[in-house]
């Protein structure tokens, strides 16, 4: 009993060591756990021995990693993709599968142990390959959407390697009849728990539900995903086929997103569970007296595979540019590739050094990928010199469509917020040109007449190309801090006066962006916050002058451009006329107001705010009148028209 708690204690210990540590340096936690359980395990530090406990619960960490795959499966999705998930994403991991027995033939291992390591190594991350293209918003770039279908195809070609594997382990006579009988087994599954499981599990969630009892419904989900487990397991079936079965069934009902979110602990801490006992799996005694093969599968994964998936997706007709991007993204090894290894070796169909060399070879591919896939660019212009020419020809072409265009406002981003917002400002005569990721949305736009183009906004050219130079505003549509960041960089650099609108999704990122020189940034929690108060106010009774008189009190002490306003061509108004507005004004060389504090030009005397002062990427809200002006800054002023024109010859000319 002490010695199991002790156990225990030390997971626990090091799983809150290891995510505190990940979440610094912002890597997956999924690595960390691996680090750990090599540390921990019983060769390195052998603070915990080969635990039989520990392995069976680990187990269900891949049951709960089978049923979340489950879960997200999507019949449409894969309908929509279907030419790169069966046609592209079929192709890779055939090939790989193929390339990587016909290798294990030549090192005298049998094809069924050459057969589980193709589909090990076949396997990327999602986790890693995800992660990288949200952050660098690549998900739907043409390269971002093709990595995407194939890693659809990769999860689905895991459940009948799931199937496969142990049955060729259990394999005493014939294998081919083996298989044969595990296909038929696998299909008299699949009818009964398809055609009978939405029947059963709709009412019993409908039933659970009437309970509104959150651990009922938690309690439920755990029965039905261990129970359809535990019937394919007693099918002579795997654990977690089963639970990828529960996960399919249960998309297919309106609990989908609740079961989702409630299962979400029990799933990363079992999880969390597998990688550190995949960690204790590694020898690395073994790993050191093989390192050469190491080192050889290492490079299979990082240049073998890229150069495979590269060299499909441009027999499937795409640029080299992208083909390459595509493989770089899909360079490593993946979670599936341990559960198809765990499963090979427990099997016995896998030799013990075998295992460990791939082990090894996928872990030290999932630590590399990171870094890897940060220098694609770099790698692309470096082997690709046409994708220089294609991008150069996007550019001109872009060029040429915003060159007659000024005063205009570009958009990053022509998502459902960016095209929302177009409209908006096209009925106010604001002429818009929108950047924008994704090749099918972009398309369209393009073809019913919307000013639109394919390009990544956070490029310095891409840009320029849109007429940033001649640009009236710019506003990033979407919620994503690092591409908001690059933008806001390029736009300081080249024109320091442009006024800058910045999306997020709360508070957390406010006083960077501002920081990094956007003039607004517009948090959406912030906005529903005020909305739900305004209608939870007239519901009690307030009156709607006062409610209107809140809500506006509210967002000038939030936003501070509320305040005031810049000018546009379609202020015409008597009314717009003589409201205070905002005016940059950019001081050169021979401003007079250059090596002077704001205190010696009186401007508060004639009633002008100075609002901003922008000198080089750094902003400076409201300074102090000790301020000394310098060349280069950009002073934001607030008053009237007719004072904003004297404080602006005062700046420039000391009049």
């Amino acid at each position: 009993m002490h010695h199991a708690l002790e156990t225990v204690l030390l997971l626990l210990a090091a799983a809150v060591a290891v995510v505190t540590l990940c979440r610094r340096f912002q890597l997956p936690a999924m690595l960390g756990y691996l680090l750990v359980g090599i540390a921990i395990g019983p060769h390195a530090l052998g603070l915990i021995g080969s635990s039989t406990e520990v392995a069976e619960l680990a187990e269900f960490g891949v049951v709960f990693l089978m049923f979340s795959l489950g879960l997200e499966f999507s019949l449409a999705k894969l309908t929509a993709m279907r030419t790169l998930v069966f046609g592209l994403g079929s192709a890779q991991v055939v090939s790989c599968m193929a390339l990587v027995m016909g290798a294990a033939l030549l090192f005298g291992l049998p094809w069924q142990a050459g057969l589980a390591l193709g589909g090990a190594l076949a396997m990327s991350s999602t986790a890693i390959v995800s992660k990288m293209l949200a952050e660098r918003v690549e998900i739907n770039a043409i390269h971002g959407q093709h990595a995407i279908g194939i890693l659809l195809f990769q999860d689905l070609a895991v459940v009948p390697l799931l199937i496969m594997i142990p049955a060729l382990g259990r394999a005493g006579g014939d294998p081919w009849l083996v298989l044969g009988l595990a296909l038929i087994k696998i299909v008299l599954t699949l009818v009964i728990l398809l055609y009978f499981g939405p029947k059963l599990l709709r009412p019993l969630f409908h039933l659970v539900a009437k309970g509104r009892s959150t651990e009922l419904f938690v309690l439920n989900v755990l029965l039905v995903t261990l129970g359809i487990s535990y019937a394919t397991s007693l099918a002579g079936l795997s654990l977690a086929l089963g639970a990828f079965l529960a996960g399919m069934l249960i998309a297919e009902t309106e609990y989908r997103h609740q079961v989702e979110e409630d299962i979400r602990p029990f799933r990363d801490l079992l999880l969390g569970l597998f990688f550190i006992t995949v960690g204790m799996r590694l020898d690395l005694m073994a790993v050191w007296r093989e390192l050469l093969t190491v080192l050889l599968v290492f490079a299979f994964l990082l240049v073998g595979k890229a150069a495979i998936i590269a060299g499909l997706t441009r027999w499937f007709g795409r640029s080299p540019g992208t083909a390459v991007r595509t493989g770089i993204a899909l360079a490593q090894g993946g979670e599936f590739g341990f559960v198809l290894l765990a499963l090979a070796a427990g099997s016995g169909i896998l030799p013990p050094v075998a295992e460990q060399v791939a082990l090894a070879a996928i872990l030290l591919s999932m630590l590399a990928a990171p870094f890897l896939i940060q220098q694609t660019e770099t790698i692309v212009r470096r082997f690709i010199a046409s994708d220089w020419m294609l991008q150069a020809m996007r550019l001109t072409q872009l060029a040429a469509k915003t060159m007659a265009t000024s005063d205009h406002v570009i958009l990053c981003g022509y998502g459902r917020s960016g095209q929302a917002l177009a409209r908006l400002l096209q009925q106010e005569q604001i002429d818009i040109y929108a950047l924008d990721l994704d090749p099918e949305r972009v398309k369209e736009a393009a073809a019913a007449g919307e000013n639109v183009s394919f390009g990544d906004a956070t490029r310095r050219e891409v840009l320029m190309s849109a007429g940033l130079t001649r640009a009236r505003a710019l506003i990033v549509t979407y919620d994503h801090t690092p591409s908001a960041l690059k933008i806001l960089h390029v736009v300081r650099e080249e024109r320091p006066d442009l006024p800058v609108i910045v999306r997020t999704w709360d508070d957390a990122d406010i006083e960077r962006l501002r920081a990094a020189g956007a003039d607004e940034v517009v948090a959406e929690i912030m906005e529903g916050s005020l909305m739900l108060a305004s209608h939870a106010m007239m519901l009690l009774g307030v009156p709607l002058n006062r409610v209107l008189r809140r809500i506006r009190d509210a967002r000038e002490a939030r936003y501070s451009l509320f305040k005031g306003f810049f000018r546009g061509a379609t202020d015409d108004s008597l009314e717009e006329q003589a409201q205070p507005r905002l005016h940059s004004v950019a001081l050169d060389t021979q401003a007079a107001a250059v090596g002077k504090p704001l205190a010696d030009l009186d401007l508060a005397e004639m009633g002008v705010l100075v609002k901003t002062l922008r000198r080089g990427g750094r902003r400076i809200d409201e300074p102090g009148s000790e301020e000394v002006l310098m060349a280069g800054d950009v002073v934001v002023l607030l008053a009237g028209p007719e004072m904003l024109s004297r404080a602006e010859r005062r700046l420039l000319s000391g009049e």
